[in-house]
């Protein structure tokens, strides 16, 4: 560490990294609701993609980031500082946000698949900056901390998408949907907050560790798969992603080209969701702290199961609106809730490896999940598909509920073991 940052008392460098680490997800979260949330109204609308290629823009950057958290693995293995890491992969991620500006410009027979590309291997450097991200700010955030932190952190960045989202769709409606203009300077405004994202990513406190012996060579984390706890939650939780994320290409199109929504519904939506998440964070985290992250998993599954069934019922834009905000409540308790649950699995001294390995097969899971979601649809009708989507997550909130009972066991299991001795 600097001079200056020695001189701090611990409690001040927790105070900075909270609030520089607020800062810094503020502007993700910007970033991300001016480009992530509209990949597929630009690229249908403007770029005339199929409903296939639309699918391979929510199953392309899982399996280019499986290769990735493959390879981040090992890096992460011989870190010292993950913060340089973590800002060079963040920078190199948004950089792609340039050459999706320039896509129009190509000819019209290549402008979709070179779009799916881009937003496919942005998630080579994204996967880096993820994994190296959650490893990084696992370490800074205590445990008695996270649930307080996290809910408060997620509720501020959340209203920041929302407002976000709101100003932008608004402004799409001055626009034709057709019209690539706005879509280009939302790319590059995004570009220009991602590198505010950086800058205060850089301003964490770091404290220094001993690289160890041992860990100087290339460590790929299979020694995650000895530690049963991990392999539980590693079970419970890549059945509930597959489920989850079976039914994200077919929300896009269905919304896009069943209920025809505009730039501006798309956002209206988006803000609904939001809402529901700001109103319900501190909820799942006072829940989670009474209950356990395991428990209210298996609750969060199953108010996740209603989001595909209901949103089939109608085409009509104020119900659909009420259906993101529901959706909304529980949105907010899986992210939460989830990335607490991974930390509380892993062990201090190899996190990272942890992590890697749970985002390495979360991967192949969002590859074959979007892609299963899309052949579901062909092979019958995208209300099918749906309600199996459904189906899929109200069985996940079953499969956490045994996870919460195995922890529950182990729990009581140690505690007599420490009486005992």
């Amino acid at each position: 560490m600097k001079e200056e940052e020695c001189m701090q008392s611990p409690s001040e460098i927790i105070k900075l990294n909270e609030k520089n680490s607020i800062i810094n997800g503020v502007a993700s979260t910007i970033v991300m609701s001016m480009s992530n949330n509209y990949f597929a109204l630009f690229a249908i609308g403007v770029l005339g993609a199929t409903n296939y290629q639309v699918g391979l823009i929510s199953s392309l950057p899982q399996i280019i980031g499986m290769f990735a958290m493959i390879l981040g693995t090992a890096i992460m293995s011989r870190l010292q500082e993950k913060k340089k890491f973590t800002g060079r992969s963040i920078f190199f991620t948004r950089l792609f946000l340039i050459g999706m500006f320039f896509v129009i410009y190509l000819p019209v027979e290549y402008r979709a698949w070179t779009f799916v590309l881009l937003v496919g291997l942005m998630n080579l450097p994204g996967s880096f900056a993820m994994l190296s991200w959650q490893s990084f700010i696992g370490d800074l955030v205590s445990d008695s901390r996270r649930s307080g932190f996290f809910s408060e952190r997620n509720r501020v960045l959340t209203i920041a998408g929302m407002i976000t989202t709101l100003m932008i769709g608004i402004a799409l409606k001055w626009f034709d949907k057709v019209n690539p203009l706005p879509y280009q300077i939302l790319f590059l405004m995004a570009f220009v907050f991602g590198v505010v994202e950086v800058f205060y990513l850089n301003r964490h406190i770091e404290p220094q560790r001993e690289l160890k012996t041992e860990k100087s060579k290339f460590n790929f984390g299979w020694d995650a798969y000895k530690y049963k706890p991990f392999i539980y939650f590693l079970i419970c939780g890549l059945f509930f992603n597959f489920a989850w994320q079976l039914a994200w290409p077919l929300f896009n199109i269905y919304n896009i080209k069943v209920a025809h929504m505009t730039g501006f519904w798309i956002s209206i939506i988006t803000v609904a969701n939001q809402i529901g998440q700001i109103i319900s964070f501190k909820w799942w985290g006072r829940m989670a702290d009474k209950h356990s992250n395991a428990k209210m998993l298996a609750v969060t599954a199953l108010g996740m199961a209603s989001a595909p069934f209901l949103t089939i019922l109608s085409t009509n834009m104020y119900y659909l609106t009420f259906v993101n905000f529901t959706s909304g409540l529980f949105v907010s308790g899986t992210v939460l809730l989830l990335f607490n649950q991974l930390l509380e699995v892993t062990r201090e001294e190899n996190r990272g490896s942890f992590i890697a390995q749970y985002n390495i097969l979360l991967a192949i899971i969002g590859f074959i999940a979007p892609q299963v979601g899309v052949y579901l649809l062909h092979l019958s009708s995208v209300e099918t598909a749906m309600n199996i989507a459904s189906g899929l997550r109200a069985l996940s909130g079953g499969v956490f509920l045994f996870f919460f009972l195995y922890m529950k066991k182990q729990y009581f299991t140690n505690k007599i073991a420490v009486q005992r001795t």
